[in-house]
């Protein structure tokens, strides 16, 4: 499907919205009908189309900027241009599947999350807290943790849900992949308290980052061979 148009996958699009599907998204803030199963379906048909990616993008419709992210090559994009994307990305969803499936695949990666990190816009400052997240599993060497986890203890209390979110993660990831300070990221867990309540179906992992933490680690442990 290659040369198709905007108007071809919007119509697309349209035919496979499902108003149950849309009513579970909206309780999330993502204002899209579309299962994502179908949707993946959809992007491997069309392939890599960049230029159809971008047009998806500039599209207000939140499944179109789903499918963007599917189908466009992630090298392609210019820094400016993923900043703009980031900002106007408008759903969690769009955010997440941008900063995950295109952002992190980037020769940029490192200069936005440097930039994002301290934007004052926290849903912003969340991506660049994601990237960092991603470092401190994947790639430390040149982070300073001590200081990481010195924000998260005096800013994570506050932080606007989805900033929180981000810092969260960064605190168990830094208590999981580093033993030399995981006690220290276990007792800020447990100092601040954040995400303690939050409801967790049976099977799933806790996001309280204490529990986290401690049920990672002991996952590790017990794999044959660690």
């Amino acid at each position: 499907m290659t040369g198709t148009t905007v108007a071809e996958v919007m119509a697309e699009l349209a035919g496979l919205e499902d108003p149950k599907v849309r009513q579970v998204n909206e309780r999330h803030g993502d204002d899209h009908g579309v299962n994502l199963g179908k949707l993946r379906a959809l992007a491997k048909r069309l392939k890599t189309q960049q230029e159809l990616a971008r047009r998806l993008w500039e599209t207000d419709d939140t499944a179109a900027k789903l499918l963007a992210t599917l189908v466009c090559r992630p090298k392609a994009f210019e820094r400016d241009e993923l900043d703009t994307m980031l900002r106007t990305a408008r759903t969690p969803k769009a955010h997440d599947w941008l900063v995950n499936y295109v952002v992190k695949k980037s020769p940029h990666s490192e200069e936005l999350r440097q930039a994002w990190f301290a934007d004052p816009d926290p849903v912003v400052a969340s991506a660049g807290w994601a990237l960092t997240t991603e470092r401190v599993a994947k790639k430390p060497e040149g982070l300073d943790l001590e200081s990481l986890l010195d924000v998260i203890e005096a800013d994570m209390k506050d932080a606007p849900d989805r900033l929180q979110w981000a810092m969260n993660h960064c605190l168990a990831q830094i208590g999981i992949d580093h033993p030399e300070h995981r006690a220290r990221a276990i007792d800020i867990g447990e100092q601040l308290q954040v995400l303690k309540d939050y409801p967790t179906p049976p099977g799933c992992t806790s996001p309280f980052a204490p529990a986290w933490i401690s049920e990672m680690v002991r996952r590790r442990h017990d794999k044959p061979g660690a």
